[in-house]
């Protein structure tokens, strides 16, 4: 049983509004809307409307940002859930179709998508949600004029920190990492590349209720991770100044201050460099090092459509997602990585984009982020759960604590929100 959030004031507020519209909606005449509730806002959401403009009814697009589990329970309470709604975990359709919230749907004929994603959205032998967008998790950006050669392995990234990190104190040059830790999944989108090379069996298995949190695959990459992140001179400003950045400052520093030569980000950092980026140059990109010359196992999160149970044209919108020309307007503009690798590589308009797709489809390296696969408030989000913890466990390592105690501490936090989130099991 996983730990429910009690919906805010706020929450709930939104909600009824956006319950109330789509009421009117219903009943103003003619062909009735379809209803998406999304997580995306800013370009991404201008982008999905664009996409659902082809469809052939109307369809209403409602951001509720970031709080979107919040979101659909106040809606739910409300008895007005949508239609649809697309969902940034695989978690959250799991126990949506376990409560009886959704219906089961199916995709088109010409959907595919690795396994590794197509089995988290599998309950009981049923589909309930078919992934629409994917991420790339396993990035390092970089202005190729401050980085020309760029590390290829772990021990070549740890090398290159200790020499920029040197030249930073004399103030001889930048910092070698720009890192927004205050933004929880940053650091686990790092924890996540870690594990996955150190440990590619244990990361598999720490997704289940009964993971061992205080383990050596766990223990073996936090100390990786405090081997680097203790480097002095490590991060632009220190740790400390770090947890006080957020992700998008973090891409400034180094595309446009250039304060910072390195970033570890997805492929959705493009929509943070194009209105920021300063002058011809643009940045570049590596696979995030692993111990071996050429990369680690490719990390990727993703958002996922879900049909809401007895909503009309739900199911239907659904399975129209899952065309390999439904999102062409969001691969022409550019932003956007595809989950089907049914969609044409020369679909993408850029080499960056291509590159990115072939790489989503090399067999045996994917993993599916991590903390969007734990239950309840472990998942993590501001001030709660596996982004807490590795923000604690950041702090710690960047302010002297010894990497012994501080792994020592995290993992006992890790194995004790593990259990709160599966019903003290």
């Amino acid at each position: 049983m996983t730990t429910s959030v009690r919906p805010s004031r706020r929450t709930l507020l939104r909600a009824a509004a956006a319950g109330v519209t789509a009421l009117a909606a219903g009943c103003s005449g003619g062909t009735r809307s379809v209803q998406v509730v999304v997580v995306w806002s800013t370009s991404e959401l201008d982008r999905f409307r664009q996409v659902v403009a082809g469809y052939p009814a109307p369809v209403q697009v409602v951001s509720a940002g970031n709080d979107i589990d919040a979101f659909l329970r106040a809606r739910h309470l409300a008895g007005t859930s949508p239609d649809v709604a697309i969902l940034p975990r695989p978690g959250l359709v799991t126990e949506y179709a376990q409560r009886g919230w959704l219906s089961p749907v199916r995709p088109s004929a010409e959907y595919a998508v690795p396994d590794e994603l197509s089995k988290l959205l599998t309950t009981e032998g049923q589909r309930y949600g078919v992934w629409v967008k994917a991420a790339h998790k396993s990035l390092v950006w970089h202005l190729p004029s401050m980085l020309p050669n760029p590390p290829t392995s772990w021990d070549e990234l740890v090398e290159r920190t200790r020499e920029l990190g040197a030249l930073a104190r004399r103030n001889d040059g930048p910092a070698p990492l720009a890192l927004g830790a205050a933004d929880g999944w940053v650091l686990t989108d790092w924890f996540e590349n870690v594990l996955a090379d150190v440990a590619p069996e244990g990361y598999t298995t720490l997704a289940r209720p009964d993971a061992d949190w205080q383990g050596k695959p766990v223990r073996d990459a936090l100390d990786r991770l405090a081997g680097l992140w203790s480097v002095d001179g490590a991060f632009l400003g220190g740790g400390r100044r770090a947890l006080l950045t957020q992700y998008e400052e973090s891409v400034i520093q180094v595309v446009h201050a250039r304060r910072a030569v390195m970033l570890v980000g997805a492929d959705f950092t493009a929509d943070v460099v194009g209105p920021f980026q300063r002058g011809p140059e643009a940045p570049a990109t590596f696979r995030f090092p692993g111990a071996q010359p050429g990369g680690g196992p490719l990390i990727v999160g993703g958002d996922a459509a879900v049909a809401f149970a007895d909503a009309r044209g739900g199911v239907e919108l659904v399975e129209w997602l899952t065309k390999a020309d439904s999102f062409r307007p969001w691969l022409r503009a550019g932003g956007y990585l595809s989950p089907n690798t049914n969609v044409s590589i020369n679909s993408y308009t850029d080499s960056v984009g291509q590159r990115l797709a072939e790489e989503m489809r090399a067999p045996g390296t994917l993993r599916f982020d991590l903390s969007d696969q734990l239950p309840g408030a472990f998942t993590g989000s501001d001030g709660v759960g596996i982004w807490r913890i590795m923000q604690g466990f950041f702090a710690d390592v960047t302010d002297g604590v010894r990497a012994g105690e501080a792994i020592r501490r995290a993992t006992g936090q890790l194995a004790a929100a593990a259990r709160s989130a599966s019903g003290g099991r």
